[in-house]
């Protein structure tokens, strides 16, 4: 099965070319389903689907063609349907605060559960083998951020801290219990999240495949754009997701002027293609797609038909564009060096914590988990430095 992740900041144009992709890969005789774990759904707009199928069909796929499904998830139904205990322990630890009961059910989603809760279906469709492809139409890029970095931080989790939480809880509940009003987490709750890591096991490996998942950047040629098409860029990297093109949708086409001079649009064309050229000149070697902003809405199989055909020309949609290894590790000087792929970061912004068989590498706000292999989990990083677009860490 070929994965493809649709990501970049809100009003890009995520969704259409999403719906463009699968449509595209239809026609071509591949079974996709295509998935929106955006909150605010506009897939099923994208197909201008009738409003009554989309009720009736209650986050459940809807066929919209021979080799087509789309499905818009009901995140709250799948968080009450999955997460069980661990939702209900959260909900009624707020209601203990005297919070409305309606405002506890809100807030009893805490940040992560609707991302990791959205990887059980690719887990789901990954291993039940029914389509040849499966797309993701993910939320504004932090959320998409989030979503690729959800089953390491869960991995993580459950391999440090989740035994010792439950045994503490399990000695302590007795006594503490009688002490305070505070519910505390019972077993059910730890059996809840045991349980769910099980379904969840698996998907880290299909996310980090090159040769499965590829994630595909849209961006628009805009300043604030192109910055967060960047870090996210970064982030993708650091965490080892293999970005295998860059979309950039909305290009007001320069045959516009030729019909009739606009000095308001001459402005705006001289501004998108220097961004344009930044964007080829920051993420290559990785493919760049050009899209010209369109006469009309995209809206309805024909028109998304057109659109694929620009983006893709006669390639397949499922190809895999562009494929590399954001980080690997030479042996240098009785030593060894990880050398990450880091585009955009400076010296003063890395630093390093090394745990037992891991390295957190912090970049900004943001950090990430590399895995160490058995013959460096022995060293201790001595020095990084910044490089030529890659974070260069000595392990002595």
């Amino acid at each position: 099965m070929r994965i493809i992740l649709f990501s970049g900041k809100g009003g890009v144009g995520k969704t259409t070319i999403s719906a463009a992709t699968a449509y595209r890969l239809a026609q071509l005789g591949k079974k996709t389903i295509v998935v929106s774990l955006d909150p605010a759904h506009s897939l099923a707009d994208a197909f201008d689907i009738p409003e009554e199928e989309r009720r009736k069909a209650k986050g459940l796929p809807i066929k919209v063609d021979e080799n087509l499904e789309i499905q818009e998830l009901d995140i709250q139904e799948e968080i009450d349907r999955y997460w069980g205990e661990v939702y209900r322990f959260i909900e009624l630890l707020f209601n203990t605060t005297g919070l409305h009961e309606i405002l506890s059910e809100e807030l009893a989603i805490l940040p992560g559960m609707e991302e990791i809760t959205s990887l059980l279906y690719v887990n789901k469709y990954y291993n039940e083998g029914k389509h040849d492809v499966l797309i993701l139409d993910l939320p504004p890029t932090g959320e998409s951020i989030r979503f690729v970095s959800m089953p390491i931080v869960m991995k993580w989790y459950m391999k440090k801290i989740f035994k010792t939480e439950r045994l503490i809880m399990k000695v302590a509940r007795p006594t503490v219990g009688r002490m305070t009003d505070v519910p505390l987490p019972d077993d059910e709750y730890f059996k809840a999240l045991e349980t769910f890591y099980e379904r969840l096991k698996g998907v880290d490996e299909i996310l980090l495949n090159p040769d499965i998942t590829s994630i595909r950047i849209v961006s628009n040629p805009e300043k604030m754009v192109l910055k967060e098409s960047q870090r996210a860029f970064l982030y993708f990297l650091l965490f080892g997701v293999n970005v295998d093109a860059v979309i950039v949708n909305k290009i007001i086409p320069e045959e516009v002027l030729k019909k009739e001079r606009c000095s308001f649009l001459e402005k705006w064309l001289k501004t998108q293609k220097k961004y344009v050229e930044e964007t080829e000149d920051y993420f290559s070697p990785v493919p760049v797609f050009k899209v010209p902003l369109m006469e009309e809405e995209v809206v309805g199989k024909e028109r998304l038909q057109k659109l694929a055909k620009i983006i893709y020309g006669e390639r397949s949609p499922d190809e895999v564009f562009h494929k590399e290894i954001p980080y690997k590790i030479e042996q240098r000087d009785g030593g060894f060096v990880i050398r990450i792929k880091a585009p955009g970061v400076s010296k003063e912004s890395v630093s390093l914590v090394k745990g037992e068989d891991e390295l957190v590498v912090r970049v900004g706000n943001f950090k990430s988990h590399i895995m160490l292999p058995r013959k460096l989990r022995n060293l201790e990083p001595v020095k990084a430095k910044v490089e030529k677009g890659e974070i260069l860490i000595f392990m002595e």
